[in-house]
């Protein structure tokens, strides 16, 4: 208990700069939380927040390769760990193994012990600095990083968790799972997200379910928490990150904001203004959670940007 105790000090006291602390959560692979956890960033980038990305899926991270990162390098400072940021303006910033791996294809055999003291230096050694919000990315389940990272952050009492999920009966059955995890462990629920409900067309943009719809809400109205959106697939969203890993479109801009080109890409696509709905739920919970922060005009700023 006494490591545990000064693990949360040290933790405590790194992200003290920190606003608030959202998980992306689900009990199921495959669901999205990497392209949710993108998509929540990239929209709390465009609003004008400071955003910090942290990718606690040791086995399996994609955060790296989805930034259009991979081949960054985590340097050493006095503070500790300096985490990857995506361009000049240092808005948006991020930590994952897939930074300290020596190749991309390296596989991460960790028991647990190792896997909760990674987490732990991520939260303790990293210097975040002053965020307005970090995101934490999580594997799917109720194992060893969820408790840890939980356990972890209790003494910062996180906003609460994003909850991702498809609509269809068998990622819903995970799902609930991850919702009474979080019941057991006081961790809230901000609300569920509805991913992957409907194709949209790449020729017409019609959107056709291709699975079912409405499983997600239909969960949150039993666990009663809020019912955040639907996502649909868009295979726009997927050229996006594909042609920054093969052409490098993560480099400076050559406009005077040196703003990063994947913000700006996915500001032009679909998902930005589906999405863009969800952050400002989201935002406004967040605000909700602590009346001290200066966010009253959060909902404004989000919903000036998705019409520009």
């Amino acid at each position: 208990m006494a490591d545990i105790s000064s693990a949360n000090s040290s933790i405590v006291s790194n992200l003290a700069d920190v606003r608030h602390v959202l998980l992306v959560l689900s009990g199921k692979g495959g669901v999205g939380k990497s392209s949710v956890s993108i998509q929540l960033a990239l929209c709390l980038v465009k609003a004008g927040y400071k955003v910090g990305v942290l990718d606690i899926d040791l086995t399996g991270p994609s955060i790296p390769r989805m930034f259009g990162l991979e081949g960054k390098q985590v340097h050493q400072a006095s503070t500790g760990w300096v985490p990857v940021f995506m361009d000049d303006s240092q808005r948006l910033c991020c930590m994952s193994i897939g930074f300290l791996l020596q190749n991309k294809n390296d596989s991460v055999v960790w028991r647990g012990p190792k896997k909760n003291a990674m987490i732990r230096q991520f939260l303790s050694d990293v210097f975040w600095g002053e965020l307005d919000y970090l995101v934490i990315d999580t594997p799917p389940g109720t194992s060893d990083e969820h408790i840890s990272i939980t356990e972890y952050l209790k003494d910062l009492n996180p906003d609460g968790a994003v909850m991702v999920t498809t609509p269809q009966a068998v990622a819903l059955a995970d799902v609930r799972k991850e919702l009474n995890f979080c019941k057991k462990v006081k961790l809230p629920v901000l609300g569920v997200i509805e991913n992957m409900s409907g194709f949209i067309c790449p020729h017409c943009e019609e959107c056709t379910n291709l699975f079912s719809t409405g499983g997600g809400e239909a969960m949150a109205q039993e666990f009663k928490v809020d019912f955040l959106g639907r996502v649909p697939i868009d295979p726009a969203f997927n050229l996006i990150i594909e042609q920054q890993n093969q052409q490098g479109i993560v480099s400076k801009s050559s406009d005077s904001t040196n703003e990063n080109t994947l913000i700006k890409k996915y500001a032009e696509s679909n998902l930005f203004k589906v999405f863009t709905q969800i952050t400002e739920k989201i935002v406004s919970k967040c605000a909700k959670c602590d009346p001290t922060t200066i966010y009253g005009n959060a909902t404004r700023n989000i919903r000036e940007f998705a019409l520009q």
